[in-house]
């Protein structure tokens, strides 16, 4: 076994990721503080291929250049979108048939994997690092996910949170 090299690694161009067919899978981030990791969201969503990502309130936007430094060009290659509230996305991706998932710990929750494949396209909602989503957007999702912990944490950075998730969402999407 041998690492393999930056140049060996073989990737589409990110002129040929945008010609791709994406997984109907699309983000909201909602009042998301740290452009840190809004940059770390845009490279898992790159790497998952996800259609878009809507950046919400106070969420930076790739207009901001410290967001590059953890997206590292993903910032070009995902589909983005700024609407000044959550409730907006919620309501245009509602008219387009998309299914709403806000990833939340509810007392209706359901671990993301348990989601069945037949409500795709999904828009998955992601909130704030500190206060999560907002009660406002639970009331108008069909969803709530969860990624089940095991330690003595009840929540994951917002970033890796959303990692998982939208990975768990592809491979129910490949898998099923």
């Amino acid at each position: 076994m041998r690492k393999l090299r930056h140049e060996e690694i073989d990737r589409p161009s990110a002129d040929q990721v945008r010609l791709l067919p994406r997984h109907p899978v699309t983000v909201i981030l909602d009042n998301i503080r740290s452009v840190h990791n809004v940059g770390s969201i845009f490279r898992s969503s790159d790497g998952a291929l996800i259609e878009r990502i809507f950046l919400t309130g106070i969420t930076a936007t790739p207009e901001n250049p410290q967001m590059h430094k953890t997206a590292l060009g993903a910032q070009d290659t995902v589909p983005w979108s700024y609407k000044p509230s959550a409730a907006a996305a919620i309501a245009h991706l509602r008219s387009l048939n998309y299914t709403i998932a806000v990833l939340e710990l509810t007392n209706a929750s359901i671990p993301v994997s348990a989601l069945p494949r037949e409500h795709f396209p999904l828009c998955l909602v992601i909130g704030n690092e500190l206060s999560g989503v907002d009660q406002h957007l639970i009331d108008q999702a069909d969803y709530a996910l969860e990624i089940p912990q095991y330690g003595a944490k009840q929540s994951l950075n917002v970033a890796v949170a959303c990692g998982i998730a939208i990975f768990d969402l592809i491979k129910i999407l490949r898998n099923g």
